[in-house]
């Protein structure tokens, strides 16, 4: 989604009035530990879509405890905002932390083969004893 300034400012509002009402108004231990990653609001402001981030073993209940809530979440955010519309709400779990650690378990256990010398093709460059020691048994069987 494109970001102006203006609807960059409308995020930034959404985002401080729900991580308020998730923090201080809702009292589900479903949502203990659960960070609000993101939120993007549409244009028109009936749509607040917001990314929540908590352990991977916990998406369902937690999924299910945001479900149980949206309409009190709605309700107090509604008053909290003061727009004209009060938005509805979608909540979806952000799993790029989860990525990230995946990607970065992968970086750490690097195959033997990527360090080997390639050319500009990708293929490895093969060694100048392998060669002369290739060289040498190729003539002897002759």
């Amino acid at each position: 989604m494109k970001q102006n300034q203006n609807s960059r400012r409308t995020n930034n509002l959404a985002r401080e009035k729900l991580a308020n009402i998730l923090l201080f108004e809702v009292s589900d231990p479903d949502l203990a530990l659960v960070t609000l990653t993101g939120v993007e609001v549409s244009v028109d402001k009936s749509v607040l879509k917001a990314y929540v981030s908590c352990d991977r073993d916990r998406y369902e209940a937690v999924s299910a405890a945001l479900e149980r809530a949206k309409g009190r979440i709605r309700s107090l955010l509604g008053h909290a905002l003061g727009w004209r519309v009060t938005p509805e709400l979608i909540f979806q779990i952000d799993e790029t932390a989860d990525e990230a650690e995946r990607i970065a378990l992968a970086l750490e256990n690097v195959p033997p083969t990527l360090s080997v010398e390639k050319d500009e093709f990708g293929y490895p460059v093969a060694d100048d004893s392998a060669e002369s020691d290739a060289d040498e048994k190729d003539e002897g069987v002759e």
